[in-house]
């Protein structure tokens, strides 16, 4: 974890630098489970107007209002209600969530014991990704701790309140951060994605009312309870409440994760907290939100604040809070080519145009980065892309045609100056077997 920045804001985090947060003592004596206690003394559908009048949005991507979320459950319901928690994080250049699973896990279980009384839930599950197999073991003795205490169970705290949570692991695979592919695999099938409507509010996990919320957002909700939604939607813009944690990467000299307010220049973020571009290069683009999101060119990218309305404005979105910096020794086309690599391997096959349209993008961008592109194939990549985009049931699609289409628009001159056999600025190029 890096050390606290004075420019940082720090709500979600606050506990990252104690050392014992991650033990149920540790987490009690640092207001732990208070928010608890006061959300049981409310009525739940004061529980979800205060966290509408804070204007927490999702923090996993999309970005949309937690609390206008929660209240699309149906006050009754003849099936179980559940509430679950996204912790796999698998989206390239995001990496802050296993921060709060490794520092944090109390904050969780409070947020998901909050969410449960406002929809009148009582189970949840949280679904840690595959790869962090360490952090779903730090999550598992944390509830086991809550647990033997009296928080996690039946009549938490004495308030006739029952909520059972369990931690399972995920199936290794980026799809199943999409929310109907990972009640699938929650489910114990495939992870792929669902045809909505139903949506999981009303009709979800084993067909219950659902509500599904990233770690960051889960976490965000006992600050806000205990110090009210007002409190928390000073720190940022109307309706881009709080505070977030963006993770930083690229060719920075400061690489880390920080709690910044929403509407945080991406100027100061670069340049006061990343300690500016290495060896003094200078900017080229910059990835705001994670690999799935459009990218933005240099002049654009100096001028921006980081919350979701501002980041929209500049055709692209904050999305996971993964800012990768990019220098001008970059190859855009080598930069296309790597994101697609990625999506490619991701895209579980169940729409055509994700799975076909992926591999040909793959196949076409290597051949052009290996100097055997045609004139007509930047167009036609612009083509394929589109004809991705909004046509298939997730989200993954998209994910792998709006970079690609950011690319094709701000730097097509650098796929016409590997046409003209010009030097790439990445360095050599790769072999058409590298680069698989």
């Amino acid at each position: 974890m890096t050390k606290p920045h004075p420019l940082e804001t720090r709500v979600v985090s606050r506990r990252f630098d104690q050392p014992d947060a991650h033990t149920l003592a540790g987490y009690l004596a640092s207001d732990g489970f208070r928010a608890l206690d006061k959300a049981l003394a409310m009525a739940p559908e004061a529980v979800i107007e205060e966290v509408k009048a804070s204007g927490l949005r999702g923090r996993g991507g999309a970005g949309f209002p937690t609390g206008l979320k929660w209240s699309f459950v149906p006050k009754q319901s003849p099936r179980e209600k559940y509430v679950l928690c996204n912790a796999d994080e698998s989206e390239p250049g995001t990496c802050k969530d296993r921060l709060i699973l490794e520092y944090d896990p109390f904050a969780i279980i409070e947020g998901m014991l909050i969410a449960g009384h406002a929809i009148g839930a009582r189970r949840g599950y949280i679904y840690i990704r595959g790869e962090y197999r360490y952090l779903l073991d730090r999550m598992e003795r944390a509830l086991a701790e809550a647990r033997a205490a009296g928080y996690v169970g039946k009549n938490i705290r004495g308030r006739g309140f029952d909520f059972e949570l369990h931690a399972h692991t995920g199936a290794g695979a980026y799809e199943c951060g999409e929310e109907s592919a990972l009640m699938e695999s929650l489910e114990g099938k495939r992870g792929i994605p669902r045809l909505k409507p139903p949506f999981p509010a009303v009709s979800g996990f084993m067909g219950g009312p659902t509500v599904i919320n990233n770690v960051e957002t889960l976490a965000s909700v006992p600050a806000i309870i205990l110090n009210g939604g007002a409190w928390f939607a000073a720190f940022g813009p109307p309706k881009n409440g709080g505070t977030r944690l963006f993770c930083l990467s690229g060719h920075v000299r400061q690489q880390g994760v920080w709690e910044l307010p929403l509407g945080f220049p991406l100027r100061k973020l670069i340049e006061d907290i990343g300690g500016g571009l290495r060896d003094g290069a200078r900017l080229k683009a910059v990835v705001p939100g994670g690999s799935s999101t459009p990218l933005l060119p240099a002049d654009t990218a100096w001028n921006i604040h980081l919350d979701f309305d501002s980041v929209a404005k500049a055709s692209s979105f904050l999305g996971s809070g993964g800012v990768v910096v990019l220098d001008e020794s970059t190859c855009m086309v080598k930069f296309a080519l790597r994101i697609m690599q990625f999506y490619r391997h991701e895209s579980c096959g169940w729409c055509v145009p994700c799975r076909e349209g992926t591999q040909w993008l793959q196949t076409s961008l290597t051949r052009f980065h290996n100097g055997g592109g045609r004139a007509a194939d930047v167009d036609l990549m612009k083509e394929v892309s589109e004809n991705i985009l909004g046509r298939t049931f997730c989200a993954l699609g998209d994910a792998a045609a709006m970079p690609t289409l950011s690319i094709l628009q701000h730097w097509r001159q650098e796929f016409l100056d590997h046409l003209a056999g010009k030097p790439c600025p990445f360095g050599a190029r790769t072999s058409a077997a590298g680069a698989h």
